[in-house]
C-alpha cells in the first residue's frame, strides 16, 4: 500500500481482451446500433412514403439491409449463447472462447443466407 505509482483499476494497455470481453462489448454496440436502424428505416418508409422495394434496391437500402441483418444475427446467437451461460452451461474457458468465435463466423454465414434467400 505504500507504493503510490501503481494504477487503481486496469488500464487498456495492460489488459488482456479475450473473445467474451470484445464479444461483450460489441453485443451491447449492436444492440443500440439495432434501436437506432430500426427507427431509422422505420422514420424513412413512414414519414417520406417511400416503397419498401425501391428502397431495398438502392445502394444505401442494400447496405442497411445486409448490415441490419449481421447486426441481429450477432445479436440472437449471441443471445443464445447468453441463454446457455444462464442454464450453466458453457462457462469453461475453452468452451467460451469456441462459441464466441462460433458466434462471430456464425452471425456471417447466416447474412450471407439471408442475403442469398
Amino acid at each position: 500500500m505504500s507504493n503510490k505509482n501503481n494504477p487503481l483499476s486496469p488500464h487498456l494497455q495492460v489488459y488482456k481482451w479475450h473473445i467474451s470481453s470484445l464479444l461483450s462489448i460489441s453485443h451491447r454496440i449492436v444492440g443500440i446500433i439495432n434501436f437506432i436502424f430500426i427507427i431509422l428505416i422505420s422514420s424513412i418508409l413512414i414519414f417520406l412514403g417511400t416503397d419498401i422495394q425501391i428502397f431495398s434496391k438502392s445502394l444505401i437500402g442494400k447496405f442497411l439491409i445486409v448490415s441490419l441483418c449481421w447486426s441481429f444475427s450477432f445479436q440472437i446467437l449471441n443471445e443464445i449463447r447468453h441463454l446457455a451461460w444462464d442454464m450453466g452451461y458453457g462457462f469453461d474457458l475453452k468452451i467460451s472462447q469456441i462459441t464466441g468465435i462460433l458466434t462471430i463466423i456464425g452471425s456471417f454465414v447466416l447474412t450471407i443466407l439471408f442475403y442469398l434467400i
